[in-house]
């Protein structure tokens, strides 16, 4: 039986779907939003929703930009979801036929509470909550719905609406800690809904996670098991290297003086991150620069976070610069590091302990370790990672970044350097959050102090004209308003993207491709005036008669959408011929 609840909090019964293997714990928290409860163990769930044919808001749409890079382009759609990405970002062959996101192979499903982008019709991407059928208005309630189909509450608007899975896409922290979306041009209502859904996120994010630590307290859970070891452990051909005392580079300082090869001394030693040796450094026992092999690690413990499972905390307060603990583990080679990443996903293995030891050696703490191994990801952490040189072996130190107080969790910014990891979703939670693990973070903007003064040392040149900032892509095809793979338009400022089926393409055009809207419809050459609302343009001697100015808004439209015309389109509609006299 396949039991596609991922909560798995209570101990309770399940209720089983009637029409396949599916299972859900009877709880609001773990069953899927849409599934059809018919007895009190028996539903059905929303893998049986069936579209009908000719609603709008039951066509699947993809969204127009990877989930892994932000960036358009040819993209591979999920079947299943709005989900899509490059080729080259999730680093898999071209499939062939239907392909469907990890998630959705995993059988995850929208669940009542939960924040998603939603899409309807022709407008953006709007966020909004899941909400149990039996908290909406009675005549929402009424409204016709199938299986698989849910209500949501759209944040700003207050609007509610049913949808399925094809048509939303989860709400993640970084999308509440986006400012990228609140800028200039965003109208009211719609900046509303992101700080709406922004606070509702954070509140429903701190129930699940209290609820998490509740059970986790409850039920007394230990981290999982490992082999504690002391230091690194080579497997198969790999060597640890032990040079001779004559190669181990030898400091300057002398044994007399106040904090002989410290962290505020000139050791040059520790400038260059080679650890002394105390048979080689003059200043004999004294020497502060042993941390590696006197393991004088800061005294911390392991505990369970709220939301990215157990996690590494100091008990007393750290130093900016002092040494918090090496990352121990067994080292291994690059063949044997793709053997355990290759059983780690042939067996739904998610955690990685891997972090690059040099370019023949990796160091993988998951089997075995020390505490280190339990220290999370941050896009701004308060230790970092330094390779320093151990008699005569490369080792990797944790130190902290910035003074740290006791009871603070400890972080270090995995970077490329750990393996494994793949595009996996950042929960870090940091005002600069990249969104996935492997990602640079934001650039923090620089405070508005200085931004005055790269003002002032302008001087008072001439005054520049307004800049209007346009996105640099549009998110929907120019021609049926919908969103799925596209091909953009490579002229300089134009953002329109468009489907190959619409403009009757075979194939992807190469190249520098030109839209249409930039040659007239009649005679192909350089258009000079275009509609607003469609593709049709035309050149300075075809446009007379074809388009008009129009006296509601002063947009330029052609005859289909003029709005002061006799049945005027929505952008994007395109007339039924058979209706037409």
């Amino acid at each position: 039986m396949k039991l596609s609840c991922q909560l798995n909090i209570y101990l309770c019964r399940l209720v089983r779907c009637v029409r396949c293997p599916v299972a859900y714990h009877a709880t609001d928290l773990c069953m899927a939003a849409g599934s059809v409860i018919l007895s009190n163990n028996s539903i059905i769930c929303p893998n049986h929703f069936t579209p009908r044919r000719g609603v709008k808001n039951h066509e699947h749409v993809n969204v127009s930009w990877c989930f892994v890079c932000t960036e358009g382009g040819s993209l591979l759609c999920c079947e299943s979801c709005p989900a899509a990405f490059h080729r080259e970002c999730l680093n898999i062959e071209m499939p062939k036929g239907s392909w469907y996101c990890n998630d959705c192979k995993a059988g995850k499903k929208p669940r009542y509470k939960d924040i998603l982008w939603v899409k309807v019709g022709r407008y953006r991407w709007w966020p909004a909550e899941v909400s149990h059928p039996k908290t909406i208005p009675e005549n929402i309630q009424r409204m016709r719905h199938d299986v698989g189909e849910f209500p949501v509450h759209f944040f700003g608007s207050n609007d509610y609406l049913w949808t399925y899975q094809a048509r939303v896409f989860p709400y993640m922290d970084v999308d509440a800690n986006s400012k990228e979306k609140m800028g200039k041009g965003v109208d009211a209502t719609y900046k509303k809904a992101l700080e709406e859904a922004a606070v509702r996120f954070r509140e429903l994010q701190a129930e699940k996670e209290l609820r998490q630590l509740q059970e986790d307290r409850k039920n007394d859970r230990k981290p999982p098991p490992y082999k504690h070891i002391k230091v690194n452990r080579p497997i198969g051909k790999v060597q640890i290297f032990t040079a001779d005392l004559s190669e181990i580079p030898r400091c300057n300082c002398k044994a007399t003086d106040e904090s002989p090869c410290g962290n505020d001394s000139e050791c040059i030693n520790r400038m260059l991150l080679y650890e002394c040796h105390p048979q080689v450094c003059p200043a004999g026992e004294r020497c502060l620069n042993q941390a590696f092999t006197k393991r004088q690690y800061s005294q911390v413990e392991i505990f369970r976070t709220l939301s990215r499972g157990w996690g590494l905390r100091c008990v007393h307060d750290i130093k900016k610069g002092q040494f918090v603990s090496e990352y121990v583990g067994e080292v291994i080679d690059e063949e044997e590091c793709r053997s355990r990443i290759r059983h780690a996903q042939e067996n739904d293995i998610c955690n990685f302990y891997m972090l690059t030891l040099d370019k023949d050696r990796i160091i993988d703490a998951g089997p075995k370790g020390n505490e280190a191994r339990f220290m999370n990801h941050s896009c701004q952490p308060n230790c970092e990672t330094q390779k320093w040189t151990v008699s005569g072996d490369t080792r990797v130190g944790l130190f902290a970044l910035v003074d740290v107080a006791a009871g603070t969790e400890l972080t270090f910014n995995y970077n490329l350097e750990c393996l494994g990891n793949g595009k996996t979703v950042c929960k870090c939670g940091a005002p600069n959050c990249s969104g996935f693990l492997g990602v640079r973070p934001k650039q923090n903007n620089p405070p508005s102090e200085d931004k005055g003064r790269k003002l002032k040392r302008r001087g008072h040149g001439r005054r520049k004209k307004k800049v209007v900032v346009t996105k640099e892509r549009e998110d929907e095809c120019f021609s049926c308003g919908d969103g799925g793979q596209m091909v953009s338009c490579k002229r300089p400022g134009c953002p329109k993207v468009y489907h190959a089926d619409c403009l009757n393409l075979t194939k992807r055009p190469a190249g520098r491709w030109e839209c249409p809207w930039h040659q007239c419809d009649i005679c192909g050459k350089e258009a000079a005036s275009f509609c607003e609302m469609c593709p049709s343009s035309y050149c300075c001697q075809h446009r007379d008669g074809l388009l008009f100015i129009s006296k509601l808004d002063g947009k330029l439209s052609c005859s289909e959408h003029d709005p002061c015309g006799p049945e005027p389109l929505e952008p994007g509609e395109i007339r039924d011929e058979k209706n037409t006299v």
